[in-house]
C-alpha cells in the first residue's frame, strides 16, 4: 500500500501556490477594494443639479442668463410627492426672487410650456454656481445651482429678454399751430 501523506517539500510548494493565488486574486480585486464603486454613489447626470426639499424634488435646476448681473431664469423639474398644493420659493443674488406653483402629487416642468420662473439677476458668470434658498413652506435649503448661458444651442431660447424700451408719441407743435395760438 502506498503512504498518501504529503512529505514537507510537497506541503511547501501547496502553501506556495495557495499564496500565489491569494495575492493574484487580491490583485484583481484591489481596485475595488481601496477606490469606492462609482456605480454607489448617485449624482446628477446633468447640467442641473438635484435637490430634495422636504415632499419636494427638485432635478436638473439650472439658471440660464447672459451675465452676472442679468436676469436669470430656472428651468428644470418639480415634482411634489405630497396630497397638497405647494409653492416653491427660490431666492438668489441681491434680492433676487421667483416662485413656483407645485399642484399636489404632480410634477411642474420649468420648460417653454409653463410661465417662466425669472431671477431678476443670476449671480454669478455664466459657467459658475450660484447660492439660492429654496423654501417651501417651513423647509428651506441653500443650494448651489449652475448658472449657463446661450452658448449651447438648447439653453438659447431659455435666455430671459430684456424688454427694449419703446418710443412713447410726443405731441410737438407746428410753426402754424403756434401762430394760431398767438393770433
Amino acid at each position: 500500500m502506498r503512504n498518501t501523506a504529503m512529505n514537507p517539500v510537497q506541503r511547501g510548494k501547496l502553501a506556495i501556490a495557495a499564496a500565489a493565488i491569494g495575492v493574484g486574486l487580491l490583485s484583481v480585486t484591489g481596485c475595488g477594494f481601496v477606490n469606492a464603486q462609482q456605480t454607489t454613489h448617485q449624482y446628477s447626470a446633468s447640467d442641473g443639479i438635484k435637490a430634495d426639499l422636504g415632499q419636494l424634488q427638485l432635478r436638473n435646476i439650472l439658471i440660464v442668463a447672459s451675465g452676472e448681473n442679468e436676469p436669470g431664469r430656472v428651468i428644470g423639474a418639480v415634482f411634489n410627492q405630497s396630497g397638497t398644493d405647494a409653492t416653491l420659493t427660490v431666492s438668489g443674488a441681491n434680492g433676487a426672487q421667483t416662485e413656483i406653483p407645485v399642484k399636489a402629487n404632480s410634477e411642474t416642468l420649468l420648460n417653454d410650456t409653463t410661465d417662466a420662473a425669472i431671477l431678476s439677476t443670476a449671480g454669478v458668470i455664466p459657467g459658475g454656481l450660484t447660492p439660492v434658498t429654496i423654501r417651501s413652506g417651513s423647509d428651506s435649503a441653500t443650494i448651489n445651482v449652475p448658472v449657463v448661458d446661450g452658448t449651447l444651442a438648447e439653453y438659447t431660447k431659455y435666455l430671459p429678454t430684456t424688454p427694449t424700451p419703446t418710443a412713447t408719441p410726443t405731441s410737438t407743435s407746428t410753426s402754424t399751430e403756434s401762430a394760431a395760438a398767438g393770433h
